[in-house]
């Protein structure tokens, strides 16, 4: 076992795809430390000092001080943003509504960014997606579950769409350009179709539609696995409101910085 003590300088040290499974941290100063799209299930913590932390992910059966910490995350999240709730419901009418009420927030969210300096669409925070990325990724969502999915269609995938990290290596193969710098004109105009192309969709489904299996999945997913069209288009619903929460909080901490100059 690799043992670091005291004597070990490890400031500013940077873990990238290393295997830490069962590492023990005692007496560490963690301080300022990130974690970014790291694998944590069943750490343990212990007398720990988390003022200030900023966590989030993936926190289901996650308890702190011996509460469960999803239900009261949901419950707030959904309390502030009325219609999230439904976004995975298996009713499509209640579906639907959360899609169109997820489409609102991302309205009124744009129409604030116009009103923002110039450039903030690409302003990056701490790494993070800036809200032109964010919406390129919306697109890349869309063109893998509903219209290579759920519509079977081929180049189902816009050049411009930006897929998640780790399909990066694969995107290429469809036609994707993970390199590419559209204009955010074109970003709008792609992510406006993409939106539309959503709408139409769920329009052309009956409940029966919904509740059937997808015709295929994106190809990312195994090509074994089934999942219903309910699933597949909850995906959509779900990931407009995070990623909206996301661009919100980004957007909060441009502006934070700019008061402070």
């Amino acid at each position: 076992m690799t043992r670091f003590t005291a004597d070990d300088d490890l400031r500013h040290a940077e873990f990238v795809a290393a295997n830490l499974t069962s590492a023990r941290f005692r007496f560490t100063d963690l301080e300022g430390a990130a974690f970014d799209q790291s694998y944590l299930p069943r750490v343990v913590m212990r007398g720990v000092d988390l003022t200030g932390a900023d966590i989030d992910g993936q926190i289901g059966g996650l308890k702190i001080n011996g509460v469960e910490v999803l239900p009261l995350i949901e419950a707030e999240l959904n309390r502030r943003h009325p219609g999230r709730e439904l976004a995975r419901s298996q009713v499509l009418a209640e579906q639907r509504e959360s899609f169109e009420a997820a489409q609102r927030t991302w309205s009124a969210t744009l129409d604030r960014v116009a009103a923002m300096p110039a450039g903030t669409v690409d302003q990056q925070v701490d790494g993070e997606w800036s809200v032109a990325q964010t919406l390129r990724h919306l697109v890349f969502a869309v063109d893998g579950w509903v219209r290579h999915g759920i519509q079977r269609l081929d180049g189902a995938f816009s050049p411009i769409g930006l897929p998640f990290s780790e399909y990066d290596d694969e995107a290429g193969a469809l036609g994707v350009d993970v390199t590419a710098t559209p204009s955010f004109q074109e970003v709008q105009a792609a992510y406006t179709d993409r939106m539309a192309q959503v709408r139409a969709q769920y329009d052309a489904l009956t409940q029966e539609d919904f509740e059937a299996p997808a015709r295929r999945l994106p190809p990312w997913e195994p090509e074994t696995r089934s999942l219903p069209v309910w699933r597949c288009l909850g995906v959509i619903a779900n990931e407009a409101w995070e990623h909206h929460r996301f661009a919100a909080r980004d957007l909060d901490e441009l502006e934070r910085r700019r008061d402070a100059r």
